[in-house]
C-alpha cells in the first residue's frame, strides 16, 4: 500500500484513487522565459519518479504538466530581447524538452499551454462572477478571497495575519488587499484575447485551475509542485476551482523541497541558480538525477560539487557491479525488490530505495567473485529493473564507465580537461601490458600512475585490464 504525505493534512495516508487503478496527477510546470535551473530539474525528476513508480505498482497514470506561456515575466523578457512572446516561449519550451530528455524525464500524457486554454479560463471566470466569488474592477476581474471560507488551509495561513502584512498598490482597485487577479485588462503592446470584460489576458493562478479541470476533471487524485508554489499559487487554485465547480478539488497535495546553494534557495530572483545546460557538461546527466534522488523529495538539498561527486561515485558502484555480467532475460522479484517497494511505498523514499540498490550491487559483486554466473545474471537483471523504476542504470556499464563529461568535476580542481580519450587509454594499456611482460614493472607502474593522475583507473582481472574514468 502506497502512503503519501499530504501537504493539506500534514500527514501520510494510503493512496486511495477516485477511480480504481487510475491516478490522475497534475504538476505545475515551467514558466518558459529562461532555461531550466537545477531547482526546476528537481521537480521534474521527482514527479517523473512518482509517475514511474505508480506505473510499476500497476496503476494507470494520467500525468498533466503544464507550460505557462503567458505572464508578466514572459512579456518583460520578450520586450527586453526585442522578440515576440511566441518566439520566446517556443524557444524555451524546446530547450526545456531538451533538458528533460537529457535527465531521462519522460513526457507527460498532456502538456497544456496556457494560451491554448483561454476559452476554458474565461468560462471559469464567468462562473466565479456568477457565483459571487469574483468582481470587475477597472477592466480587471479579481477574486474575492474573503468569500471563500477555506482560504489558507493548505498553507496554514490565516486571513487576519495575511491582511496585517498586505497593502494595496497604487492604481489597484481591490476591495480587499488579499484579492488577486483572474483577468488583466489589455495594455498597449501586450498580447491579449477577447473576453466579456474586454480584451486582456489571464492571471497566472486561474490558468492552472482551468487546465487541470479541462484535462482531469474538477476533482482528481494528486497535485504536485515545488514548495514555493504552496502559497499563494496552490492556495489560490483551491479557492478558484472549488468555488467555480462546487466540488472538492484535489485529494493529495505533494510539494518537493528547495535546492539550496549556501543555505539559500536556488532561484532566478536571487541570481544564485545554475541552469541544467550549464551543469551537464561537467558530469554525466544521470549523475544529476541521482543527486536529486539521493535526498527525500520533501526536504531541502544542497547543491555542491562534493554532493555531485558523491552521486557520481554511487552510480559508479552500481554500474561497476553490472560490468561483465549479461543480465537474465527476466528480473525475478527477490528480497531486494520487496525492500525497494517498501521504501518507495513509504512516501517515495528514494534515498532508502537507492540504499537497497547498493546492497544489491554488493551481492552481485560477491556472486561475480565466486563465479556464480546464473546468480549474478539474476541479480543484475533485478538491479537493472529496479534502477529503471528510478530512471537510472539505463546504459550499458561499459558505456557509462567510459563516458567522459566535457568539463568533468575534478577533485584537485585542476587538470580535469586533460583526461585522455579512449584511444590513448587503450594504447597506454597495451604499453603497460608489454612492460609487464618484459618485467619492466617501473614502467608499468609509471603508465598506471600517469593514467590515474589524469582521471583513469585501471582494473586488472582474469580477462585482462579494463578501465574507467574516475
Amino acid at each position: 500500500m502506497i502512503e503519501i504525505h499530504n501537504s493539506l493534512t500534514g500527514r501520510k495516508a494510503p493512496l486511495e484513487t477516485l477511480e480504481p487503478g487510475h491516478v490522475r496527477m497534475y504538476v505545475c510546470g515551467m514558466t518558459v522565459y529562461d532555461y531550466c535551473h537545477v531547482g526546476h530539474a528537481r521537480s521534474l525528476v521527482v514527479f517523473d519518479v512518482v509517475r514511474r513508480y505508480l506505473r510499476h505498482r500497476g496503476y494507470r497514470v494520467t500525468h498533466v504538466r503544464n507550460v505557462t506561456d503567458i505572464d508578466d515575466n514572459i512579456i518583460q523578457r520578450a520586450a527586453k530581447n526585442g522578440e515576440s512572446v511566441t518566439a520566446l516561449t517556443t524557444r524555451f519550451t524546446a530547450a526545456m524538452h531538451e533538458d528533460c530528455a537529457a535527465l531521462g524525464v519522460e513526457p507527460p500524457e498532456h502538456e497544456p499551454r496556457a494560451t491554448a486554454y483561454v476559452p476554458e479560463i474565461v468560462r471559469m471566470i464567468e462562473a466565479l462572477i456568477e457565483k459571487g466569488y469574483a468582481y470587475l474592477a477597472d477592466g480587471d476581474v479579481l477574486y474575492s478571497v474573503g468569500k471563500f471560507a477555506g482560504y489558507g488551509r493548505l498553507s496554514g495561513k490565516k486571513l487576519a495575519d495575511l491582511r496585517a502584512g498586505a497593502r494595496v498598490e497604487v492604481g489597484e482597485h481591490k476591495l480587499d488587499p488579499l484579492d488577486f487577479v483572474l483577468w488583466k485588462a489589455a495594455k498597449p503592446g501586450e498580447p491579449s484575447w477577447p473576453s466579456p470584460w474586454g480584451a486582456g489576458r489571464p492571471g497566472w493562478h486561474i490558468e492552472c485551475s482551468a487546465m487541470s479541470v479541462a484535462l482531469l476533471g474538477p476533482h482528481f487524485d494528486i497535485h504536485g509542485g515545488g514548495m514555493d508554489l504552496k502559497f499563494p499559487h496552490h492556495e489560490n487554485e483551491i479557492a478558484q476551482t472549488c468555488a467555480a465547480c462546487g466540488t472538492p478539488f484535489v485529494n493529495v497535495w505533494m510539494h518537493n523541497g528547495f535546492v539550496n546553494v549556501n543555505a539559500e534557495k536556488m532561484s532566478k530572483s536571487l541570481g544564485n541558480f545554475f541552469t541544467v545546460r550549464e551543469v551537464l557538461p561537467r558530469l554525466r546527466p544521470e549523475v544529476l538525477r541521482a543527486f536529486v534522488l539521493g535526498s527525500h523529495y520533501r526536504g531541502p538539498i544542497n547543491y555542491s560539487d562534493e554532493n555531485l561527486r558523491q552521486a557520481d561515485a554511487a552510480l559508479e558502484r552500481l554500474y561497476g557491479s553490472l560490468r561483465g555480467v549479461a543480465p537474465a532475460t527476466a528480473a525475478a522479484g527477490g528480497e531486494a525488490s520487496r525492500r525497494f517497494e517498501a521504501a518507495m511505498d513509504d512516501d517515495f523514499n528514494t534515498p532508502e530505495a537507492l540504499a537497497v540498490l547498493q546492497a544489491l550491487a554488493r551481492d552481485l559483486n560477491v556472486a561475480k567473485g565466486a563465479g556464480k554466473a546464473a546468480e549474478a545474471a539474476a541479480l543484475a537483471a533485478e538491479l537493472r529493473a529496479l534502477g529503471g523504476v528510478l530512471g537510472i542504470l539505463g546504459l550499458e556499464a561499459e558505456a557509462w564507465l567510459k563516458t567522459r563529461p566535457a568539463k568533468p568535476l575534478d577533485e584537485a580542481g585542476e587538470g580535469a580537461d586533460a583526461r585522455p580519450e579512449p584511444a590513448e587509454i587503450e594504447a597506454g594499456i597495451a604499453a603497460r601490458t608489454a612492460a609487464r611482460q618484459a618485467r619492466d614493472f617501473r614502467e608499468s607502474d609509471r603508465i598506471r600512475d600517469d593514467l590515474a593522475r589524469r582521471g583513469v583507473l585501471l582494473e586488472d582481472g582474469p580477462q585482462g585490464t579494463s578501465w574507467r574514468y574516475r
